[in-house]
């Protein structure tokens, strides 16, 4: 994979935009997932997903990057990544908070706290090996889908959300490969922690 190529997949779906997308596919692109909130609001999910998952996040990033505490904004040193995923784990911390509340559907919530719980394991993860971070996030999405799939809840149109998320799993693990921002062993440790997470929720949800 060249460069420009690499850095665009890794781009377009870093970590702190994948759950904006995967709220807007299960509110809006999987009929029959959601109940509540009604179609016609359900932008209210999406404000609070963008607002507290990728807005806050970033701006704390930016603000630790304004005031000397990062020496990039690209955190590609492990030391680097403390404070921004703490940052961001309190502010996913909220939209879980938010999410759980009525009228939202329960799912809604599910899949906030697990988010929640993917980054604050990539942060004490991150305290002593450098674990990929895009990994974790297209991990969850295909888990996510791939359960929605197994449920039948939403017919053929997660079978195609599913290749999807398969392929772009594929792709942007090879992406962080090919800019060397990880090695295969935190690329795929990743990917599998993701993964873990979310069935791991699923199956704690599901004997409770």
């Amino acid at each position: 994979m060249n460069k420009s190529l690499a850095t665009a997949l890794s781009l377009a779906f870093h970590p702190l935009l994948v759950p904006s997308y995967l709220f807007y596919a299960v509110c809006y692109q999987l009929p029959g997932v959601v109940a509540q909130p009604a179609l016609s609001d359900r932008w209210i999910v999406l404000a609070v997903v963008f607002g507290f998952t990728f807005l806050l996040p970033a701006l704390g990033t930016g603000a630790l990057y304004w005031f000397g505490r990062l020496d990039s904004l690209l955190l590609r040193e492990r030391a680097q990544r403390p404070l921004p995923l703490l940052f961001a784990a309190i502010s996913f911390a909220g939209a879980t908070y938010l999410l759980r509340q009525p009228p939202f559907a329960l799912l809604l919530g599910t899949m906030m706290l697990g988010m929640t719980l993917a980054v604050l394991l990539t942060l004490l993860i991150s305290l002593r090996w450098k674990i990929s971070a895009h990994g974790v996030g297209v991990g969850g999405s295909f888990a996510l889908f791939l359960l929605l799939h197994l449920t039948d809840v939403a017919g053929w149109a997660s079978f195609w959300w599913l290749l999807a998320a398969a392929f772009l799993a594929l792709a942007v693990v090879s992406a962080r490969l090919a800019l060397d921002a990880h090695t295969p062993a935190q690329a795929w440790a990743g990917l599998g922690l993701g993964i873990s997470v979310v069935m791991s929720l699923v199956l704690g949800v599901a004997f409770l």
